[in-house]
């Protein structure tokens, strides 16, 4: 139930926030498919998870678990993430959690480097944000001030290089800090599916939409640069034929 009204709140607020005319939170609304790529990478990760661990026993179970394990074989090594999110699971688990765990794991990872790959893609083929004409700062942008001192283009730079190393790091950071607390407190029940769905769906997530949060602020970064590099030359111009006249 809670989870029911949790997703209602969240899918009225995404209808009120494109439907109106000033925006509030969310970012890049009208620069598709930014969100969409976030938000179906995250449909993905939510189907395919729920078959895996609560499904019953079948051929669309058996499929999707054994190219999960192969997923893992690949991605489960040394100092890897998918590594680190078996390691933080007590020492006494059964076998067949950290299974679950690692497969798991092993599959919201690479649904989110795919889901990263297609952003990057699309931006270098499209020329995202400008495919479907002008780019609108204060409607994608909605939470950056340009107004709020120092060079917009500068700081744009230092936002996307923040949101680019927490993303990078944070699928390494997440599990050392779940380990850390475990020992604190009670450990997370990760036996429970739903848990383990959900937390491992936001490990994923959550640094990958980092990235391409980071990935799309340097572009628009480099969009003001190129149109300030124009505007200056077309001054420069204007100045000469004025000179020469």
């Amino acid at each position: 139930m809670t989870m029911m009204l949790v997703a209602l709140f969240v899918g009225a607020f995404i209808f009120v926030e494109y439907n109106i005319a000033y925006p509030s939170l969310v970012t890049f609304r009208d620069a598709a498919p930014f969100n969409r790529i976030r938000f179906g990478g995250l449909a993905i990760i939510l189907v395919l998870l729920p078959l895996m661990l609560t499904g019953s026993t079948g051929s669309l179970h058996d499929l999707l678990m054994a190219v999960g394990r192969l997923l893992a074989g690949g991605l489960d090594f040394p100092y890897s993430p998918v590594r680190l999110m078996v390691l933080m699971m007590p020492q006494d688990a059964p076998p067949a959690l950290l299974e679950s765990v690692r497969v798991t794991a092993a599959v919201a990872y690479l649904v989110s480097l795919a889901m990263l790959v297609v952003f990057v893609i699309h931006q270098r083929l499209s020329g995202w944000p400008l495919n479907r004409g002008g780019f609108n700062v204060w409607v994608n942008l909605p939470t950056f001030d340009p107004t709020a001192g120092g060079d917009v283009v500068d700081r744009l730079s230092r936002d996307a290089v923040i949101h680019l190393v927490a993303g990078f790091l944070l699928p390494f950071v997440i599990p050392a800090l779940v380990k850390l607390v475990s020992t604190l407190f009670d450990p997370l029940n990760l036996a429970e599916p739903h848990t383990l769905i959900w937390m491992t769906t936001l490990w994923a997530i959550g640094p990958a939409s980092l990235l391409m949060k980071g990935l799309a602020l340097n572009r628009v970064a480099q969009m003001i640069r190129v149109q300030r590099l124009r505007g200056a030359a077309r001054a420069a111009e204007a100045e000469g034929e004025l000179a020469a006249a």
